[in-house]
């Protein structure tokens, strides 16, 4: 009886914690954002005001989740996001993971999917913070690249979408190109939720037996010099290596007692070209 009434509350939580996203995305596009652009007329600086807004959102937004007793979470190696100018790597296991990252560096830059900017709740805060969207084609790499000039900690996850419970991840070749064009150093996070819920395909209602745990791990740095080298040089064939290693790194999640892998495991150079 317990843990179903538990369980019942967890479906109300959530339904709860959708319900104030959702009127708090609505409420910076309409009221904060607007008033924002009226008071601050300097594009760059009105930006960064705007990302920030939308990262202290983001961190009420967790702790209203947490309150309400729909999640748990800890945060590992936090200490490495304080810096300028990252290219930050992230998988994908559930609807969160973009909502966390965020929540923990402060003005960040995000590659954010196109219907994002379309959806009433969401468009605001995505214009005014000016994130980058994925359906800009072979621009984004240069945009993405010129964010992180410009000294803009990125977040992309490079599978593109979230990961399937019953299939496997897949890598897009986006961020390891970003990654051996600009070139800049990766900076991994990895996200796991026990028990596994949000995902692509299950509805939010569908709660688990009990709340959810995230860990976020920041992982040391990955050069990519080795993998420049390794190819001669050449963007491209770094890219698919890159991309290689990536996947390794994160699918080490998926294996019993080895949630997070070792950085050689991502750092090994794959033979195939």
């Amino acid at each position: 009886m317990r843990e179903a009434i538990d369980r019942g509350w967890r479906v109300i939580g959530t339904g709860l914690s959708f319900a104030t996203f959702g009127v708090g995305g609505v409420l910076l596009g309409l009221v904060w954002f607007p008033l924002l652009g009226l008071i601050v007329r300097d594009r760059a600086r009105r930006t960064r005001l705007a990302r920030r807004s939308v990262h202290h959102a983001f961190r009420l937004f967790v702790e209203w989740m947490r309150v309400l007793g729909v999640l748990d979470y800890r945060v590992e190696g936090l200490e490495r996001l304080d810096r300028k100018g990252l290219l930050i790597l992230a998988n994908h296991p559930t609807l969160l993971d973009v909502v966390f990252l965020v929540s923990l560096v402060p003005e960040a830059d995000c590659v954010v999917r196109s219907g994002l900017a379309r959806n009433p709740f969401t468009r605001g805060p995505v214009r005014a913070t000016d994130y980058l969207c994925n359906d800009s084609g072979a621009g984004l790499i240069e945009d993405c690249i010129a964010s992180l000039k410009a000294g803009s900690n990125l977040i992309i996850f490079p599978e593109g979408t979230r990961t399937p419970v019953d299939g496997p991840m897949k890598l897009q070749r986006g961020a390891g190109n970003i990654a051996a064009r600009a070139p800049c150093d990766i900076t991994p996070v990895t996200i796991r939720c026990v028990p596994r819920s949000l995902t692509k395909g299950l509805p939010w209602w569908r709660v688990p037996p009990r709340r959810m745990q995230y860990t976020i791990r920041v992982g040391e740095d990955i050069p990519v010099a080795g993998f420049l080298e390794a190819a001669g040089g050449e963007a491209s064939v770094a890219a698919r290596r890159i991309t290689d290693g990536l996947h390794r790194y994160f699918s080490s999640l998926d294996e019993p007692g080895e949630a997070f892998s070792p950085l050689a495991e991502a750092r090994q150079q794959p033979t195939a070209g």
